[in-house]
C-alpha cells in the first residue's frame, strides 16, 4: 500500500500546523526524514507550518517539545519516540489535545499510524551475513542502543539468527552505543578491553558501526569485520571505496518511510485513511558487492 504515492487535492484543509520529533538531528538518516515530510506535507498541504526539533534522546526534551506543539496548535505530529515505554502517555497527552499522531522509523503506544522499516527482517539480513561470511562459527559482539522498537526489533532479529547457529558465541549484547558514533566508539573501547577475540560486530545502526571502525582504527584492530543497519551516506561511500571494517549494512529508505508516513498522518486526519494502520518497509542487504546499484539516502527523489 503506497500511501505517498496516491494523489490528493493539492491542499489538504484538514492540516494545519505539522510538528516533527526525531531521535538526532546528528544522524543524517533524520535529516532525510525531516526532507521527506517537509516535501510531502509540501504536495498534498501546502498551506500548512512545518516545524521540526531534536530530541537528543532524551525523553524529558521529548515531553517538552510535546508540550510546545500542543501551545502553538499543532494538528499533526510526526513522531519518533525517543523511548516506546515513556512515550505512551506523551500519545495520550496529543490525543487529549486532538492531535493526530504519525508513529515513524519507531513504534509509539497508542499512534494513530505507524511507519517503519520492517526491523526484525533487518536485524536478520545483517547478522545472516555474519554466520555466513563466518561459516556458522565465531565469536560476534552486539553493540545496542537506546530502549526504541526499531533497535530492540534488530536486536530480536539477529539473536533469532544467531540462536540458530549453534557455532556462533555472542560475548556481550547488552551495551548501549546510544545510536551514535561517539557511543559505539566508547562501547568498543570497552568491549575490546574485555574481549581479546571477536570475529564479528553487529551494530544496531551505521552512526554506532562509524565509533566502532574508529576505534578499531585507534586500537589496531584488524581481526574482525562489522556489519549495520541504515545504508548511511558515510557507509555507502565506505563500502565503494573498500578496505574498511564496515562489511554490510541493511539498508532503510528513510525519504520514504516520512513520505509514506506524512500521507498516512494526512489521510488518516481527512478520514481517508483507518487509525491504526502500521506499514512496514522491506530493507534490503547491501554489500561491496551490490552496492554499485544502491540508490542511497541522497539521490534525487520527487
Amino acid at each position: 500500500m503506497g500511501l505517498a504515492g496516491l494523489a490528493h487535492a493539492a491542499d489538504d484543509s484538514s492540516v494545519h500546523k505539522i510538528g516533527i520529533t526525531v531521535g538526532s538531528m546528528g544522524n543524517p538518516f533524520f535529516l532525510a526524514t525531516i526532507r521527506g515530510i517537509t516535501q510531502q506535507a509540501s504536495s498534498q498541504a501546502p498551506n500548512a507550518s512545518v516545524q521540526s526539533v531534536s530530541a537528543d534522546y532524551d525523553i524529558g526534551k521529548q515531553a517538552s517539545q510535546v508540550d510546545s506543539f500542543i501551545a502553538a496548535g499543532v494538528d499533526l505530529v510526526m513522531f519518533n519516540a525517543v523511548d516506546h515505554a515513556a512515550a505512551g502517555p506523551l500519545v495520550k497527552r496529543m490525543h487529549d489535545n486532538r492531535m493526530t499522531v504519525i508513529a515513524f522509523d519507531v513504534g509509539a503506544p497508542g499512534a494513530d499510524g505507524t511507519v517503519t522499516t520492517n526491523n526484525v527482517k533487518a536485524g536478520e539480513l545483517s547478522c545472516q551475513y555474519i554466520v555466513d561470511r563466518l561459516k556458522g562459527k565465531g565469536d560476534v559482539v552486539i553493540v545496542n542502543g537506546p530502549p526504541v522498537t526499531a533497535l530492540i526489533d534488530r536486536v530480536t532479529g539477529c539473536m533469532g539468527v544467531f540462536a540458530k547457529a549453534p557455532g556462533i558465541h555472542v560475548l556481550s549484547s547488552n551495551q548501549d552505543g546510544h545510536g551514535s558514533r561517539e557511543g559505539g566508539l566508547a562501547v568498543a573501547q570497552s568491549t575490546f578491553v574485555r574481549f581479546p577475540k571477536i570475529d564479528a560486530i553487529f551494530a544496531v545502526n551505521d552512526p554506532t558501526a562509524v565509533g566502532v571502525e574508529l576505534a578499531a582504527r585507534q586500537a589496531g584492530r584488524k581481526d574482525f569485520f562489522i556489519t549495520a543497519v541504515d545504508g548511511s551516506p558515510e557507509v555507502e561511500q565506505s563500502l565503494r571505496q573498500g578496505g574498511g571494517l564496515i562489511a554490510a549494512t541493511a539498508s532503510q529508505d528513510p525519504f520514504r518511510i516520512a513520505t509514506t508516513a506524512t500521507q498516512l498522518g494526512i489521510d488518516i486526519r481527512a478520514g481517508r485513511a483507518k487509525t491504526g494502520t502500521v506499514q512496514l518497509l522491506d530493507p534490503h542487504l547491501i554489500t561491496a558487492d551490490n552496492i554499485a546499484s544502491y540508490r542511497g539516502w541522497n539521490a534525487s527523489r520527487s
